[in-house]
């Protein structure tokens, strides 16, 4: 048995890991993965592929630190392995990252034998991570009143600050990001990024927008985001 778990490569300098170690070190790791993917899980949206992601990261991480061992070059040269790394599915939220670095520093932690402090360091992140999604930490209060305004309007209508009184009337903040012309070119759809001054006044601003539009469409959303967010 001993035999088997050799690596052709030790010697009498390098430090040998003994089974029952590994074996320790991987459980632990696979067991604090599942607990920050079920943490995760809580008012969070999410993928059955990325709670894998989650669960097995941190065993993942536990073994290379393992087998690195001290190694100087083997360190760099996995660095380097890592850097190559590119994920080719949908760009990841901020909070998707954190989550990603969150479990790779619990099994880098029990990858250096240090147990009971990744225990420890998961169990308090697991319930910072609750805790904010319970109390919309950052969310609640930003972005309600973020807003996307489509409004389609003729042709004839000159778009240039046609909408300024009203938006200084509801708005904190608005923005022209995009002009199009849409039914065979007989009118423009504009489109704004607005922060409303009272989200209870959405539906007056809307009333007045119409007025002002001709009754055409009128399209209101939470704010798309244009750019990758950080």
């Amino acid at each position: 048995m001993e035999t088997i778990f050799k690596g052709i490569f030790d010697s009498e300098l390098t430090k040998v890991i003994e089974v029952g170690d590994f074996l320790l070190c991987l459980g632990v790791s696979i067991l604090l993965g599942v607990i920050i993917a079920a943490a995760y899980t809580l008012k969070n949206d999410h993928t059955s592929g990325f709670l894998l992601t989650l669960a097995v990261l941190p065993a993942v991480v536990c073994v290379v630190i393992m087998m690195v061992n001290g190694n100087v070059g083997a360190g760099v040269a996995v660095a380097g392995a890592f850097s190559l790394v590119r994920f080719r599915s949908a760009p990841g939220s901020a909070k998707e990252i954190a989550a990603i670095f969150f479990a790779m520093a619990a099994g880098l932690i029990a990858g250096m034998g240090y147990l009971g402090y990744a225990a420890l360091f998961t169990v308090i992140m697991c319930l910072a991570f609750m805790l904010c999604s319970l109390i919309a930490f950052g969310r609640e209060s930003r972005d309600r009143v973020k807003k996307t305004l489509k409004i389609t309007i003729p042709e004839d209508l000159d778009y240039t600050g046609v909408f300024d009184d009203i938006f200084r009337a509801y708005t904190k903040k608005s923005e022209l990001v995009r002009v199009k012309t849409t039914n065979m070119g007989s009118m423009f759809r504009l489109t704004y990024d607005v922060i409303l001054k009272d989200v209870s006044e959405e539906k007056e601003m809307i009333d007045r927008l119409r007025e002002r539009n001709g009754n055409l469409e009128i399209f209101i959303s939470k704010r798309e985001s244009s750019v990758a967010e950080l």
